[in-house]
């Protein structure tokens, strides 16, 4: 079983099945790749385009060709060299499933009763629909309801969709079902189909889906692994600021979203903060001040979607619904790591006292109970945070608060503009050395080649101000939602008003400032998509052409610094070459391969990921990290670093990427320089062969990076 050295995810739909992946093995092998990564593959509800909604642990979905499309698949890969990841969704299943019908069925009684985390104290589940005062049909032995089907009789209640269900569930998603895979029997049913591939030689790796779901994420992560053996395992958990994963989790690291965020600060000039957040206030009349806002929308989403939820947790604790949902608005991460029966750990009091300073002395007696408290307060409270942060933060602030909108990404702080390269280094020292790493995923709210078009936002933001002011002047229709409009305008330029419109509607809704997915509003909508029309026909390209050589400045300095550090690089389908895709859907368009460069950005971009893909495979995996200082006025400027070491503990590539292009151009290189590790190298990107202290303006003459390797060896 090998580990990868790099991955690329291919998001499986209908239409793109492993026939379709396997065609595509040889263009991924060109491209240097160890694995292909992909998104969940078992029986899923009929036509979803992501798979998350698993109806059956038991089948390898067969809109995508079975169990016999999967080997076939599998084969053919291993024929280019290539190896399989899959994603796995060990929190909760789509409700239309043979076991939860059981369980309506038969109740307690139901032999899947076990499966799912549900709340029977009054003796049936409340079963949450969107309906009206029609009344149910019985038809035989089902229950009929507009388009939904129950058995009849049953062990359950229908009850208004505000009311939430009597289970746990993903978010507040009702059609998805918490699963309760920390009894061993339903994670081994759950995953018979995953240890059989693995036990195959057919996957090499796994990517857990939202841990933070799992009444006891290190447990199931031991049990996974005491199963799965040596299988390289990721987890998709989301770390704030300092937050660091756990060392007791049995995993090789994260899914990258705080690399990605890292990295995306790398390219954003903190001189920019103030005239942006000034630019943001004036325009849309929101406060300058970030936190206020997020804890009014987690405050919000809380009476909104999680009162099924606040009052489960309330009577666990024993304590006021007010109090519960006064300490989870406050709590600044997804989890606390708090494990029933063992003294919480040290950071888990500081993180849960610290939130307790902002709320009233009423959560004092919940503070305690959640800490050292009875198992099912613990487990209900670390499991109820991620939702809250979740919808809260991701879902509704960061679509209130966005000066400059690359900041605004999932485990992001748009109020947190920069990082330092000396920043950066410290934290590629703590790394774990098989984490993946990423700038663009499938939840991304918007592609790595958009943010990095933004980050040049931060250096120039009296420009900016005045395009906005012009475009503002000729156009507008919502204060709250205008400004983003133009900033993603500007960034995934060139677009279609209809995916632009596409685009705001979702924001708006994610806002909930004027509309939202329960309170839609006919005639805003008609009026969202008339700004969307007009606004496209405004010399917005001009603004974003101007920019052009700065924002590809970025797009290469991150990928090469994503590719090259340390961790495991994934590349999300169709990002080796430019993408300026929004949030998603938009970013799970279809791709059509082989993809060829049509602007020279794509060719450079094409070119970095490939040679430094193919450089991963020489170097292998876990290779040391050791940064490089640049000397001279311009320092600042650039971010490098060496990785791998033979026996003689030499270094064998060096990374070296631009940052700040903007102010770097009005003065130049001069005379800074960098000083290579002895030997000679090659460029190759280039093909230039250099030794010794190299000036930037010579080494950084074609391309704004630079990728060596020893070329004496």
């Amino acid at each position: 079983m090998s580990r990868p050295t790099s991955t690329y995810r291919v998001q499986l739909t209908p239409d793109f099945g492993f026939a379709q992946v396997a065609e595509i093995a040889g263009y991924l092998r060109e491209l240097g790749v160890s694995h292909v990564y992909l998104s969940p593959i078992l029986q899923a509800t009929p036509g979803s385009l992501h798979g998350y909604d698993v109806t059956d642990h038991s089948r390898i979905r067969q809109e995508f060709g079975g169990a016999t499309g999967f080997r076939d698949m599998a084969q053919q890969l291993a024929a280019h060299d290539l190896g399989i990841v899959v994603d796995i969704v060990p929190n909760h299943m789509n409700t239309l499933n043979a076991q939860f019908w059981s369980v309506l069925k038969d109740g307690p009684a139901s032999p899947y009763a076990n499966w799912f985390d549900i709340d029977w104290t009054e003796g049936k589940v409340a079963l949450p629909v969107l309906g009206d005062d029609t009344e149910p049909v019985v038809d035989g032995d089902v229950l009929r309801y507009h388009e939904h089907a129950y058995p009849y009789p049953g062990h359950y209640r229908l009850v208004d969709w505000r009311e939430g269900p009597g289970y746990r569930r993903f978010f507040d998603v009702s059609s998805l079902i918490g699963l309760r895979v920390e009894d061993p029997s339903v994670l081994f049913a759950t995953h018979e189909v995953i240890f059989w591939l693995l036990d195959e030689g057919l996957v090499d790796g796994l990517r857990v889906d939202h841990p933070d779901g799992l009444a006891d994420p290190r447990g199931y992560l031991e049990r996974l692994r005491g199963r799965a053996g040596n299988a390289w395992t990721v987890v998709e958990k989301i770390l704030i600021g300092p937050e660091r994963l756990p060392g007791d989790w049995a995993c090789d690291g994260t899914t990258g979203y705080d690399i990605l965020n890292r990295v995306n600060g790398l390219f954003v000039d903190p001189s920019g903060k103030a005239p942006l957040i000034r630019i943001f206030a004036d325009m849309t009349g929101q406060p300058s001040e970030y936190r206020p806002v997020m804890a009014q929308a987690k405050r919000e989403v809380l009476d909104l979607f999680f009162g099924a939820e606040v009052n489960r947790l309330a009577k666990a604790a024993e304590s006021d619904p007010a109090a519960v949902r006064e300490l989870l608005a406050a709590m600044p991460v997804y989890r606390a790591y708090v494990v029933p029966g063992e003294p919480p750990p040290p950071e888990s009091v500081e993180i849960v006292e610290l939130a307790a300073e902002a709320c009233s002395p009423a959560v004092l007696p919940l503070v305690r109970e959640v800490l050292y408290g009875s198992a099912e307060s613990i487990i209900r409270f670390q499991q109820s945070c991620g939702p809250v942060m979740a919808k809260g933060v991701e879902d509704t602030a960061l679509y209130r608060w966005y000066p400059l909108a690359c900041l605004n990404e999932v485990g992001g702080e748009p109020d947190a503009f920069g990082v330092s390269v000396e920043e950066f280094h410290d934290f590629c020292a703590e790394l774990l050395p098989y984490t993946m790493t990423t700038l663009s995923t499938h939840d991304t709210k918007r592609s790595e080649d958009v943010r990095a078009r933004l980050s040049v936002l931060s250096e120039m933001p009296e420009e900016w101000a005045a395009a906005v002011s012009s475009w503002s002047s000729a156009v507008r229709f919502d204060p709250c939602l205008d400004y983003l409009g133009w900033q993603n305008l500007m960034a995934a330029w060139p677009i279609s008003a209809e995916r632009f419109a596409d685009y705001l509607l979702k924001a708006a809704r994610e806002a909930k400032t004027a509309i939202s997915w329960i309170n839609p509003d006919p005639s805003y909508e008609r009026g969202l998509r008339s700004f969307a029309e007009a606004a496209v026909r405004l010399p917005v390209g001009e603004f974003t052409s101007r920019i052009e050589p700065f924002a590809m400045s970025n797009s290469l300095g991150a990928k090469l610094v994503q590719l090259m550090m340390p961790g495991v690089p994934d590349v999300y389908q169709g990002n080796e070459t430019t993408d300026f895709s929004l949030v998603d859907p938009d970013n799970r368009r279809p791709v059509t391969y082989p993809l060829k460069p049509e602007t020279s950005w794509d060719a450079a971009k094409l070119l970095v990921t490939t040679q430094a893909l193919r450089l991963r495979r020489r170097l292998g995996g876990g290779a040391p990290y050791l940064p490089l200082w640049a000397e001279g006025s311009a320092s600042e400027h650039v971010i490098a670093f060496c990785r791998g070491a033979d026996a003689r503990e030499r270094p064998l590539a060096v990374a070296v990427a631009t940052r700040l292009p903007v102010r770097l151009a009005a003065s130049g290189w001069g005379a800074t320089t960098l000083t290579l590790p002895a030997g000679t190298w090659r460029d190759l990107l280039t093909g230039g062969l250099y030794t010794g202290r190299i000036p930037l303006g010579h080494l950084l003459g074609q391309y704004p990076v630079a990728l060596l390797e020893r070329h004496d060896l």
